[in-house]
């Protein structure tokens, strides 16, 4: 397969010139056409962010730990604002399953239906707070959460 060595769009056999750029299609000393470019531009900061939260914890720490983004205090910020989301919704969850045993042990069964509802509405207010935090950093605005948002800025530097 050809790449233009400019824009790095796949290229037909025997075009002369990229039909997305208009680049002259070069040729190497083998007489195949070019590789895609190495220096692929990296993804905007605020994709960056968005990315963050994606996995949770998982992605956040791999957008600490790649280039270029572990120097940049935007990605910084919203990867350890993902870990330490992901982190509270764990144990939040683990707590929550604790206090659900005792009280369906405590009423016979008899609180699950209301248990069960109220614990529905709790993950389904943390998927509406992961989108909108999803949101709020594609748009590169630094929406920081109560406790959370404190912790990942001095993190973030």
């Amino acid at each position: 397969m050809a790449f233009c060595a400019k824009c790095g769009t796949s290229l037909a056999e025997g075009v002369a010139f990229c039909p997305s750029c208009g680049t002259p299609v070069g040729t190497t000393p083998s007489g195949s056409a070019t590789a895609p470019p190495t220096g692929a531009r990296p993804m905007a900061s605020n994709v960056a962010g968005l990315i963050a939260y994606l996995a949770g914890f998982i992605t956040g720490v791999i957008f600490l730990v790649i280039e270029p983004y572990k120097n940049d205090r935007f990605v910084r910020f919203h990867a350890f604002q993902s870990i330490f989301f992901s982190v509270a919704y764990l144990v939040i969850r683990m707590a929550w399953h604790m206090i659900f045993g005792v009280l369906f042990l405590a009423s016979w069964g008899l609180m699950w239906p209301v248990i069960s509802l109220s614990w529905v509405v709790v993950r389904l207010g943390f998927f509406v707070l992961w989108l909108f935090l999803m949101f709020k950093a594609y748009n590169n605005e630094r929406f920081m959460l109560p406790v959370i948002g404190d912790l990942a800025a001095r993190q973030a530097g």
